[in-house]
């Protein structure tokens, strides 16, 4: 079992069931899924891009990612309905829980100059979402081997009702919010 899933069944629950006072455990916000994406915009062009983008995030998650097609053709960007545009994977259990002890304890402190994740990105339903420059802070990936450096979302999928609910969720797992 996950270190993570532990904190959240010893102490996060009684912690939160005290601040809002939740009558069952059931009530308690708990943390749904992860969702990782990762966009690629020049997959439409070059399969090597997609593939760089599989394999990065395969590394990173533990888990194959699915590829994400374009809904409707834009001109603008040279992009055709079907075209291969991201990747992205859906974590739960399990694998959720490893994932976000890495990002918190690993990832996040190696990002430089990094001074915390902004405490405004919740989008009023108890979703939070967190964007990161580059796959490199990742321990997995080497150097070396990375194709093209880019970015990713993280979409932290709660039960919670509200953002104060779902922040202090996320503070009772060591989230590094900026003050």
């Amino acid at each position: 079992m996950s270190n993570f899933k532990e904190l959240y069944n010893k102490e996060i629950i009684p912690a939160l069931k005290k601040e809002y006072n939740y009558s069952t455990v059931m009530a308690v916000p708990k943390l749904e899924k992860i969702v990782i994406n990762m966009g690629v915009g020049e997959g439409s062009k070059d399969e090597k891009f997609i593939t760089a983008a599989v394999h990065d995030l395969e590394l990173i998650t533990g888990q194959k990612p699915v590829v994400t097609k374009a809904r409707n053709s834009i001109a603008g960007f040279k992009i055709r309905e079907g075209q291969p545009v991201g990747v992205k994977v859906t974590l739960r259990g399990e694998y959720m829980y490893y994932f976000l002890e890495k990002l918190i304890k690993v990832a996040l402190p190696r990002v430089r100059d990094f001074r915390g994740v902004s405490p405004h990105a919740f989008d009023g339903k108890g979703n939070y979402t967190i964007g990161i420059k580059e796959q490199l802070i990742f321990p997995e990936i080497e150097y070396d081997d990375v194709v093209k450096v880019r970015g990713m979302d993280i979409v932290f999928v709660t039960t919670a009702k509200s953002n104060e609910e779902a922040k202090s969720l996320l503070k009772g797992f060591g989230m590094p919010f900026k003050n």
